[in-house]
């Protein structure tokens, strides 16, 4: 690592970043300052403050940390800054530092890797470490059994309240609850660590046991297991294969992690573009750009049926020039309210308060909304074109924005469940996607009322 690519890299950093100490010190040579600072944080904002630094200066301040600490600190940083890390080290640590974090962990670090070194790291595991690794990275992506946590120690049913402890206490695994499986590993239920030890003493697991425990297969899909998790105030959730043998358990802090990048996910996907799978400064602007010109691209032909539907009605326009003032005003409210609508429908099918079959229950809620909507806003825009233009044009307006809104509420309702049935992400059919489709449909609803109502108008502009 050059001193002239550090130095490039402390001109980079916003001014105002937690660690101006580390460039400064680091300028004149002298890390005491910054390890000073280091000692004084703890890990988490340490994590949060190497996660806006450069790979060059991550290095930098990670060496500057002590084994238990650095490895901590590692523990919090996303999978991407961890890749980066590592890559930016190049040392004997990282194989160290690699061996050290969990299975789960490393199969997600794993998935951020260059396939040359994620084959490097993964080879040069000990024996059983790689093998708890490779059997994660066996299951599907995105699955519950990609980031389950495996579990060697379970306890039996038939066991006491010592000889529980004392098994827990010789394997040196400390979870806040237990799995209870029989000599199959088949699973039977679950026990809470804290009731264990409040038991009083020659109580049996089976007595303080929870038979009717939730559970999930290793195929599943992840954020399904996630949900779960929150729904059910979990603090672990087994993952079990076909036959119910147990393979591993959910953590709560690893559930919590998936949901927050499924809505991380869905927010970029409602906003029109891909999502980056990096955090957002350490992204290069090519990458920026490309994650959001796709949707772009499509969009933009999209918009074509606007035009399609302008060209349709180019003569009533010219015979009723004051219709186009209203245009934008008809096309931005109808998206806005189909957006609305589909952002509703998202966000209840993510948290599975709405499914597929609830379709017609959702379309005729969501047409009742728009209608109510409508009548509102026609309300307060009426008196005001009325006076401006004249009542005819008011009543055209006013009527249009009625049904446009009842439209783009049953569109913005529809369109995520059809995706979920389809088997697409529902969030690629939010705003973007609805606010397109429902421009050019309410162009023809504009223009069909305009038509009814200023009939004699447009007849005599003829």
């Amino acid at each position: 690592m050059t001193a002239r690519r550090l130095e490039q890299a402390s001109r980079e950093l916003p001014e105002n970043h937690e660690i101006p100490r580390l460039l400064a010190s680091h300028r004149e040579r002298d890390l005491s300052s910054a390890q000073l600072w280091l000692e004084e944080q703890n890990s988490v904002d340490i994590a949060s403050e190497l996660g806006r630094l450069s790979p060059e200066l991550q290095a930098v301040a990670f060496r500057l940390l002590n084994k238990e600490r650095a490895l901590s600190v590692f523990e919090y940083l996303d999978p991407p800054h961890q890749a980066d890390l590592l890559e930016a080290l190049r040392d004997e640590s990282v194989g160290e530092l690699f061996s050290n974090i969990e299975a789960d962990d490393r199969a997600a670090l794993l998935d951020e890797m260059p396939a040359k070194v994620a084959s490097r790291l993964l080879r040069d595991l000990p024996p059983q470490e790689r093998k708890a690794t490779s059997t994660l990275l066996g299951y599907p992506s995105r699955s519950a059994g990609r980031v389950m946590l495996p579990v060697a120690t379970v306890l039996s049913p038939d066991a006491n309240r010592e000889e529980a402890l004392k098994k827990l206490q010789t394997r040196g695994e400390a979870f806040a609850t237990v799995p209870v499986t029989d000599n199959s590993r088949k699973l039977l239920g679950m026990v809470n660590l804290a009731e264990l030890v409040a038991a009083p003493s020659g109580t049996s697991v089976q007595d303080v046991m929870q038979a009717e425990s939730h559970h999930v297969y290793a195929h599943d899909d992840q954020e399904f297991a996630a949900r779960l998790v929150q729904e059910a105030d979990l603090l672990a959730l087994p993952v079990v294969d076909d036959e119910d043998r147990l393979l591993g358990l959910l953590t709560v802090d690893d559930a919590m992690e998936i949901l927050e990048d499924e809505e991380t996910e869905d927010a970029y996907r409602s906003g029109g573009q891909e999502p980056l799978n990096e955090p957002y400064l350490t992204a290069t602007v090519f990458t920026l750009a490309r994650k959001r010109g796709v949707w772009l691209i499509v969009l933009i032909f999209a918009a074509f049926l606007t035009i399609n539907v302008m060209e349709v009605f180019e003569s009533t326009l010219e015979k009723v020039v004051v219709l186009s003032i209203f245009v934008p005003m008809i096309i931005g409210t109808g998206g806005n309210a189909g957006s609305q609508a589909a952002s509703s429908v998202v966000r209840a099918l993510a948290i599975d308060e709405v499914r597929p079959h609830d379709v017609l229950r959702v379309i005729w809620r969501e047409v009742r909304v728009g209608f109510l909507l409508g009548l509102f806003l026609g309300a307060v825009i009426f008196p005001i074109i009325a006076v401006l233009y004249y009542p005819q044009v008011a009543a055209t307006i006013s009527l249009a924005i009625v049904c446009i809104c009842s439209w783009a509420c049953i569109v913005g309702g529809m369109l995520p469940l059809v995706a979920k049935k389809l088997g697409v992400d529902p969030a690629v059919f939010s705003t973007p996607v609805v606010s397109t489709l429902v421009d050019a449909t309410g162009l023809i609803i504009y223009f069909t009322i305009a038509g009814a109502i200023m009939a004699d108008q447009i007849a005599a502009a003829g």
